[in-house]
């Protein structure tokens, strides 16, 4: 009974990380949208239009906020990521078949590393003193988070494949898929208004950080697929031998 319960609730040892990151994120950002209304929507030295960008409060005097904010967060997006690796790899989540998928793993973390350190970095090098690099770290923070997102994307595509009767994989799939192209296509509108269209920037910017929030929890439903799981039990090499089972894929064995 001791262990029945200690393995239900092992699975939280993990899935606080994505939730923690998330609610970091969203508290900082609305704690800095609500600093900036409360006093009388204040136009910053850095602005350009009549919306603030989250660099431009950032830079003010919530800078500690926002520099705390973002290192949690990045911190939080990267062992989100590694920790998924490591419940594929241990066996308490649906691993890997191939070793492309291993490789795109791979990937998807090196580029959450390099975004979350281009969000630390954007946060200690304010677009009010430092332009020039705030906007070189903002642009690490989008690509290396892009990247991330589409090789993760990529990977559970390929598990979803492999496990195609386990729903759950494939709604992982689905929602990180729907929210990172959804992301992505804003990010790009972003660029483009930045510096052409200053308040359409601004408003980019503030829904593709708060819409980050709810890429940050798809983790968090990847990773609570480990409860009752024993470490183990979901090997790619006990899975392969299960021809005919319904854990099983006859094609699974393929290596590429």
């Amino acid at each position: 009974m001791t262990f029945s319960i200690s393995l239900r609730y092992r699975h939280w040892r993990y899935v606080w990380i994505p939730i923690a990151a998330a609610a970091m994120w969203f508290s900082t950002l609305l704690a800095m949208l609500i600093v900036w209304l409360a006093f009388g929507r204040p136009k910053y030295v850095s602005m350009e239009g009549s919306i603030a960008f989250i660099s431009d409060i950032g830079a003010s005097n919530v800078k500690p906020l926002f520099v705390t904010g973002c290192a949690i967060t990045g911190l939080g997006f990267f062992l989100s990521l590694v920790v998924e690796r490591y419940l594929r790899h241990s066996g308490r989540l649906m691993p890997n078949m191939r070793t492309r998928e291993r490789v795109f793993s791979s990937l998807a973390i090196l580029g959450s590393f390099i975004g979350g350190l281009g969000l630390l970095f954007l946060s200690i090098f304010d677009t009010k003193r430092y332009t020039q690099a705030h906007r070189i770290c903002l642009l690490v923070f989008l690509v290396g988070v892009a990247l991330s997102a589409i090789f993760s994307v990529i990977e559970y595509r390929w598990i979803s494949k492999d496990f195609a009767e386990h729903r759950q994989v494939k709604t992982a799939y689905c929602a990180k898929a729907a929210i990172a192209s959804i992301l992505i296509v804003l990010a790009i509108g972003f660029a483009v208004a930045l510096f052409s269209a200053p308040n359409a920037g601004a408003i980019l910017e503030w829904t593709i950080a708060f819409g980050f929030t709810f890429y940050l929890l798809t983790f968090y439903y990847d990773l609570r697929l480990s409860k009752n799981v024993e470490k183990g039990t979901l090997t790619a090499q006990r899975l392969s031998q299960s021809n005919g089972s319904s854990l099983a894929n006859p094609n699974m064995t393929q290596v590429v």
